[in-house]
């Protein structure tokens, strides 16, 4: 197992562990609340016996749907806490990569969304600084693969990671946030299917 895949594992599973908790102190929650709401209704039906059954019947039934709806909400509420502390968790891990890792994510990225033109590549300044040797002509190797050419700019941008594109004047923002941006919802999705369903 790779220490990509052991981090992986490790967010799922205290993902996992906190979705689990969370989940338990909702329904504690809505126990309690359920348990508050029947004695409740145990009072009021007490006052009100000279009512009629079905008005009786009634009011159960909307303490319970309003009970039920607060748990609902409830959960919800834990579940989105969840996903948004894996999807941090994950954004950590990969900022926090080895530079060997990260440089090579980033060489994948490239290959992803290098154009087939003429154009420039930023780097963090700090990423310019730890650039492992060669990286530049691999830049340049994955440019052409695409049958482009990319250069890679000395002037550090005022970014913290991965890089930007620029082609004819217009740039695309390839940084690890606006990735994480641009696929939250997709990424919420599958997080929510890995821990809840």
């Amino acid at each position: 197992m790779t220490g990509l895949e052991k981090m992986k594992s490790q967010i799922l599973d205290e993902a996992k562990a906190v979705a689990d908790s969370k989940i338990a102190e909702a329904k504690a929650q809505a126990e309690e609340i359920m348990s508050q709401a029947k004695a409740e209704a145990e009072k009021k039906q007490a006052s009100i016996s000279q009512k009629s059954e079905a008005e009786i019947a009634n009011y159960k039934e909307r303490v319970a749907s309003s009970i039920d709806l607060q748990r609902r909400t409830k959960v919800l509420a834990a579940k989105q806490d969840v996903i948004k502390e894996v999807l941090n968790e994950a954004y950590e891990s990969l900022t926090g990569m080895e530079a060997d890792a990260y440089f090579a994510m980033l060489l994948k990225m490239l290959g992803k969304y290098a154009l087939p033109q003429d154009g420039e590549i930023f780097f963090s300044a700090r990423d310019l600084k730890r650039m492992p040797a060669g990286f530049q002509d691999e830049v340049k190797k994955a440019a052409e693969s695409k049958n482009g050419s990319l250069t890679v700019s000395e002037e550090g941008r005022n970014i913290e990671n991965g890089f930007i594109l620029a082609y004819g004047g217009i740039e695309e923002n390839c940084t690890l946030q606006a990735m994480f941006d641009a696929k939250r919802d997709e990424l919420s999705d599958k997080v929510h299917h890995l821990l809840f369903l």
